[in-house]
């Protein structure tokens, strides 16, 4: 499959070079958002501070990954791009996020890059490793750098959790959509939580 570069917010994780498919730890549940803190601090990929508050009034659909991802980022950032074409002038309504765990290898400008492969409105997101790791643990995010025994040091892989996290424009926890829901139900469920705000 595709596999680009981009980053932003969560740490401690990064991509297979050694052929190996990232698999997922933990599959974002619809209907369990127990304890999840929607809020982060982290970096875009100009470097600027950038929090949760930044984006109030807008939805905000936020996925976790790593730009070396070789199969689950990829196809969730085409998703995250064709919900962005399939709500049309509704989308103004939507920040899309891509927030980076392997703030080591992805930079801004590699995340940047990434992102905007897909979509020039998807935002890339990354910060130190700690602000990553404490934003992945806000959403209740799973990533563990996986490495093959004699590869070098930057050859890894990053298991993370797959799926896309929906904020409302108060800022608040509204929806978790599991790794390969249709993109034709997330697009219509956002179109009602759109218009009903």
């Amino acid at each position: 499959m595709i596999r680009l570069v981009a980053a932003l917010l969560f740490l401690l994780g990064a991509g297979p070079l050694f052929g190996q498919a990232t698999r997922s730890l933990e599959q974002l549940n619809e209907t369990n958002a127990t304890g999840i803190n929607p809020r982060y601090l982290l970096q875009d990929p100009n470097g600027r501070s950038i929090t949760s508050e930044d984006f109030r009034g807008r939805f905000q659909l936020i996925s976790f990954g790593y730009t070396y991802c070789p199969d689950i980022c990829p196809t969730t950032l085409v998703e995250m791009a064709e919900i962005l074409k399939q709500l049309g002038d509704e989308a103004t309504h939507v920040q899309a996020i891509f927030i980076s765990v392997d703030p080591e290898r992805d930079t801004g400008k590699i995340l940047k890059t990434y992102t905007e492969f897909f979509d020039p409105r998807i935002l890339g997101l990354t910060a130190s490793p700690a602000l990553v790791r404490h934003a992945a643990d806000n959403f209740k995010i799973r990533y563990a750098k996986v490495r093959e025994p004699g590869t070098p040091a930057d050859r890894y892989a990053v298991d993370h959790s797959a799926g896309l996290i929906l904020l409302g424009p108060d800022g608040t926890f509204v929806k978790k959509f599991a790794f390969a829901t249709p993109v034709k139900d997330i697009t219509e469920q956002m179109k009602n939580f759109i218009k009903n705000h």
